[in-house]
Order: C-alpha cells, then sequence, then structure tokens
C-alpha cells in the first residue's frame, strides 16, 4: 500500500532535486563555450531526432528497472514506476554513486516496494547495460580493433546467471541482517531485461547518429555503447562526466577530426541530460494524476 508522506520528506525531496538540477547545470555551464560550438553545426531537425532518440532510450532503461523490479516481486505501474526511475536517476549528477538508488529505495518504500527489492533491482542494472553495451561494441565496431572486450563478456555472463545472482544477493542480505527476497530473480526476468537493455543501445544509437552522420547509423550505435561502458566503470565521477565524453572522442577518431569529435561527444552530453530532464519532469507530472 502506498504511504503518506510526511513534511519533511517532502522536503528532503525537493533539497535533492534541487541540488540535483544544480548539477546538472554546472556540467552544462562549465562547457557552454563548447556546448554552443557543437549545437550550431547541427540542424533543428537533427537535434529534435537525437533528443528523441535519447527519450526511448531512456524509456528502455526504465522497462529495464522495471522488468527486474517486477521479477523480484514488486511489479508496478508504468506511471508510478517512471516516476520513481526517471526522478531517481537525477542523482546520477550529484557526486557519489548513492544517490539514485537511495532515491529509488525512498520512493519505491511510498509504493510499498521493500528498500532491498528496490537496491538489488538498481545494481542488477549495471552489468546488464555493461554486457549488452560489450557486446553491441563488440559486433558493430569489428573484431579485429575491440574483440578483447569479449574478454569480459564471460564473467559478466556468470553475474547475470539468475543462481549466481540470487545466491549473491542473499549473501549481502544475510551479512546486512536483513530479511531475504521473497521472490527470486527468474530466467524469463533477466532475458526480458536484457532485450529492453539492447533495445536502449539501439535507441541511444541514433542519438549519435542524428549528431554524427558521418560514419552510419551501425558505427554510431557501438560508438556510443562502448564510450559509455567505459564512462559507467567510473562510477565515481558523475554520471561518468568527462570519461564518457574523452572515450567518444577517441572512439571517433577513425571518422571525426579532434575538435568536430570533442563537440559531437559535449552535444551528446547535453541532449542527454535534457532527456533526462524531460523523462523525470514528464513522468512526475503523470504520477500525480496517480498521487504517487
Amino acid at each position: 500500500m502506498p504511504r503518506r508522506r510526511s513534511p519533511a520528506r517532502r522536503l528532503v525531496r525537493y533539497a535533492f532535486l534541487a541540488v540535483a538540477l544544480g548539477f546538472g547545470a554546472w556540467a552544462v555551464g562549465r562547457q557552454w563555450d563548447a556546448v554552443v560550438a557543437g549545437f550550431a553545426r547541427l540542424s533543428l531537425p537533427a537535434l529534435a531526432g537525437s533528443l528523441a532518440a535519447v527519450v526511448a532510450a531512456l524509456l528502455g532503461a526504465m522497462l529495464t528497472w522495471r522488468t527486474l523490479l517486477a521479477d523480484l516481486g514488486s511489479p508496478l505501474p508504468l506511471r508510478p514506476a517512471a516516476k520513481v526511475f526517471f526522478v531517481g536517476q537525477l542523482g546520477k549528477y550529484i557526486p557519489g554513486a548513492v544517490w539514485p538508488v537511495l532515491a529509488q529505495m525512498e520512493m519505491g518504500r511510498d509504493l510499498g516496494v521493500p528498500r532491498s527489492r528496490s537496491a538489488a533491482a538498481f545494481f542488477l542494472m549495471m552489468p546488464i547495460q555493461l554486457a549488452t553495451g560489450l557486446l553491441v561494441s563488440v559486433v558493430t565496431l569489428g573484431w579485429d580493433r575491440y574483440g578483447w572486450l569479449l574478454l569480459f563478456v564471460p564473467l559478466l555472463l556468470v553475474l547475470l546467471e539468475p543462481k549466481v545472482i540470487n545466491a549473491v544477493i542473499g549473501y549481502v542480505l544475510r551479512r546486512l541482517k536483513r530479511e531475504p527476497l521473497e521472490r527470486p530473480l527468474t530466467r524469463r526476468g533477466m532475458l526480458t531485461a536484457l532485450g529492453w537493455a539492447l533495445a536502449g543501445w539501439l535507441a541511444y544509437g541514433v542519438h549519435l547518429y542524428f549528431v554524427a552522420p558521418q560514419g552510419g547509423l551501425v558505427f554510431a550505435v557501438g560508438a556510443f555503447a562502448l564510450s559509455w561502458c567505459l564512462g559507467i566503470l567510473t562510477f565515481v565521477i558523475p554520471a561518468g562526466a568527462g570519461v564518457r565524453e574523452a572515450a567518444m572522442v577517441v572512439v571517433l577518431a577513425p571518422q571525426l577530426d579532434s575538435g568536430a569529435a570533442i563537440a559531437v561527444a559535449l552535444s551528446s552530453r547535453i541532449v542527454i541530460i535534457v532527456g533526462d530532464l524531460i523523462c523525470a519532469g514528464a513522468a512526475g507530472i503523470a504520477a500525480r494524476r496517480d498521487s504517487v
């Protein structure tokens, strides 16, 4: 059953949003001249197409998370799930890796989702996105140049085996003296989550293709996937800031000179920030009708 929010908790959430939005604005402002130069070379239809693709990719990520949460025993309607996920994800712009999961745990609790279940769904997202992202990178960018990425895939596949995941989650909960999960993760749930993750990579590739069409759509899918995977590995940096852009410049090198690649990377970053804000705002407005 949904819980009533106290004024103090409401104030904490508004403070969380203010801090997250402040760091997001800082990420844009500190490189404003380069951002303006990057957008100046793009047409309005290209920007609109790129933003629409980002929103689709973010929806794919939300559905990945929602699938995991439902498989673990907490199915949520679409609008409340979108609010919890998208508003919580704004925490990735705050330094530190804990803010998105803390926000999702607290908002999920209002909907009757145990904190341990919210945390499990959140942390399962990383190996799922890494495994699918690395596979997409190898397939689209070429075995000869990026085949070494396959060295990480067996480990990730082991980590994605439901029996292994359930054993790890059970061990962690016992160490924390928490109740075990009522429902274990199933192979069907994992495969469905992997499918949504793959759809998200395709949408992100379309987003980059609108910004930098020189290498073609297939190349754009792999370039974004690889740069994102390298960025997420530096989880102590807000949303992989700087690392993902540097990786993207390197990956784009066969198609663009360094100046153009930097402009593309920064343009991509800003479009994604705008997409995050649109999704969080739209989800919050839609969920108000359900009194979430």
